[in-house]
């Protein structure tokens, strides 16, 4: 195949449009920096100083979620013969993952204006232990920037016959260039150019993938053996554990991510920011629903009678990149150089949602509040832009590592989901949590889930929970809801050991001298942070608030305890 000249024209008109959007909104945020207070430079780059407009904000949360790995995931799930459209699990948790957010989240983060997710740790739990919890997060960023470049490097490999390594390393370097630039403001304005393009790519592509010749009607193939297994797919009884882990884990594992508060974080009030994530949630529906088409049609494809020819894409275990392979042969070639536009774009605003949100955890939790408390607006605007560098870089390598979309997809959100997330629960909702409870339920998380193996990048199990066997790849497969019941372990242990510690200290069992975290004093995950923000007022609707969310996170504790006792008697 010939190197697709077109197509390349195409590509660099679409990436220089991208590139002056991202210089012009770099410029209106050097303008509105100019008019802030000094001292407030850091956080006009990180959260457009907390004025972004509703419609871009909506824009660029929905651009964030729909990434490359949204794109290509879930074709590439729908399409596999052993998975199907069931397991195109993306959209629906997303759905759950935005109202969870809006109705419980966005409300006590806003209202104490933390410039990150990791503020209201570093307050309470002090600057050692943040910076442990801190790791996790940046290491889900970097698998977050590798995922949605490997997601490109496959499609640009497959449809322009563009080396693998010059499609990852220019479409990185364009994403460093336009974060740097501008901060929030210019990933904000590109997201809305993005998210346009990615809508408008996918839905030209879908009539032609539906009437190409090579392909019978996806209803027939739906729940009948045709060329493969039905790409509905289905969920058997031993398999319900694992699908409905992989649920929780999409669902709840993005409340953990900095990049969704950073989106929270720069609305003007707590209402725009659960208005933005309510519109969201309908979008990344409808943004779903071409990519599960794709998969679909593929799956109902007589790729013998395509130049694509036999073995099937399966079978030389390129289901990755079925989303390109289908463009490329079932598409005409003009349609095909449409398609991988909205993969680029999918890629370009997820991509540089990562690269800030790793900066700010960087730049906001450990430099400025640790390495230099007296660090200039200018030096930290250095520092953020080195940040973006090295996590660009440090993605970029990682996408010679492995192909597959859902290897950094699955993992990545495996960190947030039984790491992070009972960390944010606990700190936000309970009052009693403490470091050493958080220290319990952290080291907890890891353990756990390290002995649990990932059959994703052959890590063996050590523990085997009930259901665990050879899946039909061959591969040792735990298939009770193994994620969930350490996230909710490590929940359980944060409060546990929190309310002893606690007892400890209060009743006099241990000297106070011995309280590293002076949990005797009561400190607040509510008061300033300590990088200048406001102290939270008694609000009484705040306190109706949290007691709600408490409530709330409580009783689906105790739900899923019980739907754990009998799952476990159904498997025995």
């Amino acid at each position: 195949m010939a190197l697709n000249v077109p197509g390349l024209v195409v590509m660099a008109v679409f990436y220089l449009l991208i590139l002056g959007t991202g210089i012009w909104a770099s410029m209106r945020s050097r303008k509105e920096e100019k008019k802030c207070p000094p001292g407030d430079g850091m956080e006009m780059t990180l959260l457009a100083g907390r004025n972004i407009n509703l419609l871009v904000g909506i824009f660029t949360l929905t651009a964030t979620w729909v990434g490359g790995g949204f794109i290509l995931g879930i074709a590439e799930a729908t399409y596999n013969p052993t998975l199907g459209a069931v397991w195109a699990l993306m959209p629906v948790p997303y759905v759950l993952t935005f109202f969870l957010g809006g109705f419980f989240f966005a409300k006590p983060m806003r209202e104490n204006k933390y410039v990150t997710m990791m503020d209201p740790f570093q307050k309470k739990y002090g600057n050692v232990l943040a910076t442990a919890l801190i790791f996790p997060a940046l290491v889900a960023d970097v698998l977050w920037v590798a995922r949605t470049l490997v997601s490109l490097g496959g499609t640009m490999s497959v449809i322009l016959d563009l080396s693998y390594v010059y499609s990852i390393v220019i479409s990185s370097v364009v994403a460093i260039i336009y974060t740097l630039l501008g901060g929030l403001y210019s990933v904000a304005y590109t997201d809305v150019i993005q998210l346009i393009l990615i809508f408008v790519s996918l839905w030209v592509c879908v009539p032609f993938l539906l009437t190409n010749p090579h392909s019978v009607d996806i209803s027939l193939t739906a729940y009948n053996q045709t060329f493969q297994a039905p790409w509905v797919g289905t969920v058997e009884l031993d398999e319900a554990g694992k699908w409905f882990d992989d649920f929780m884990l999409l669902a709840l594992g993005g409340l953990a991510y900095q990049a969704f508060y950073q989106r929270i974080l720069s609305a003007s009030t707590y209402q725009q920011a659960q208005v933005t994530c309510f519109a969201s949630s309908a979008f990344c529906l409808v943004l779903g629903i071409p990519s599960i088409l794709v998969g679909a049609v593929a799956a109902s494809t007589d790729w013998n009678s395509t130049s694509y020819g036999l073995p099937t894409p399966y079978e030389r275990d390129q289901v990755g990149s079925i989303l390109p392979i289908a463009l490329q042969y079932l598409t005409p070639p003009y349609i095909s150089v449409i398609g991988i536009g909205a993969v680029a774009a999918a890629v370009m605003s997820s991509m540089d949602s990562a690269l800030l949100s790793s900066a700010s955890l960087f730049s906001s939790n450990i430099y400025k509040n640790i390495i230099r408390k007296q660090a200039s607006d200018r030096e930290m605007q250095w520092v953020i832009r080195i940040s973006v560098v090295v996590v660009g870089l440090a993605g970029t390598g990682l996408t010679f590592l492995d192909s597959s979309v859902l290897v950094f997809w699955l993992v990545g959100v495996d960190m947030s989901y039984t790491i992070m997330f009972p960390q944010l629960v606990c700190i936000l909702f309970f009052k009693v949590s403490n470091g050493y409870g958080a220290t319990v339920g952290f080291l907890m998380g890891i353990v756990l889930r390290l002995m649990s193996g990932e059959p994703l990048i052959g890590l063996p199990p050590i523990i085997k929970f009930p259901g665990c066997r050879l899946d039909a790849e061959g591969k040792m497969t735990q298939y009770f809801p193994f994620r969930t019941a350490i996230m909710v372990i490590s929940l359980l242990s944060i409060l546990l050991f929190s309310w002893l510690m606690s007892v400890v200290f209060k009743k006099g069992v241990l000297s106070e001298k011995w309280d590293i975290f002076k949990i005797k004093h009561g400190q607040s995950s509510t008061a300033k942070v300590s990088n200048g923000g406001n102290p939270a007022k008694d609000d009484p609707a705040v306190v109706k608030q949290l007691a709600t969310s408490q409530h709330f996170f409580l009783l689906v504790s105790q739900r899923f305890i019980i739907l754990l006792f009998v799952y476990l008697f159904l498997l025995f």
